[in-house]
């Protein structure tokens, strides 16, 4: 657990209506996230932990962050010393803001979901969500692969944003420093029930 720990750092003194996707931008720039845990409790200051692939990046964001000024707000960051909750035994899950879940990383953040298909073999959870983030506010992005190529899944935060999702990104032109394709953007139930009805493990 210590390992986890050191690649964890608390991140205090928030605005207590701090979104994920802010705490994103103040801490991409330092190493690959694995996941972000956001705190609202009823009084501010709000806070959460992120957790990085590496200590040495989050040995960085501590450096970095530690003291800056975010929205009038003088930021505390530092290595995370525990109590967590359940949600510390989640493993590596290739996700943004995803919980434990099935097969498919199915998480409990948002009802608002579309499926991606078409993804190159090379996109990462951050290029999806990069993409996704032009029709609406992104609360979950998982790139994973099956019998049928790199899939995703993206969450919304609500119904609007899902729905033009659809309607702007479906065939739009995915790019990554890597490559560029073609996505299918669809709703998440009707396109997902005969994927989970095959099992495709190796």
């Amino acid at each position: 657990m210590s390992g986890h720990l050191s690649r964890t750092i608390y991140v205090g003194n928030l605005p207590i209506d701090t979104r994920e996707s802010e705490i994103e931008d103040l801490f991409y720039k330092y190493g690959r996230i694995v996941e972000i845990e956001l705190k609202n409790p009823p009084r501010p200051p709000g806070y959460c932990f992120v957790e990085f692939e590496s200590s040495r990046d989050a040995d960085n964001a501590i450096r970095g962050r530690d003291g800056y000024n975010f929205d009038g707000h003088r930021l505390r960051v530092e290595l995370a010393h525990g109590g967590r909750g359940q949600s510390s035994s989640i493993g590596r899950s290739n996700g943004y803001g995803s919980g434990r879940g099935s097969k498919y990383g199915v998480s409990h953040r948002s009802e608002y979901r579309v499926v991606v298909r078409g993804l190159p073999s090379s996109a990462s959870w951050q290029d999806l969500k990069d993409h996704m983030r032009k029709a609406g506010d992104v609360c979950f992005a998982q790139v994973f692969r099956d019998g049928d190529g790199t899939m995703g899944l993206v969450d919304y935060t609500n119904y609007d944003d899902m729905k033009y999702a659809i309607r702007k990104l479906d065939d739009s032109e995915f790019r990554n420093p890597f490559s560029t394709s073609y996505i299918r953007v669809r709703s998440y139930e009707g396109s997902m029930s005969r994927s989970r009805s095959q099992s495709r493990e190796p």
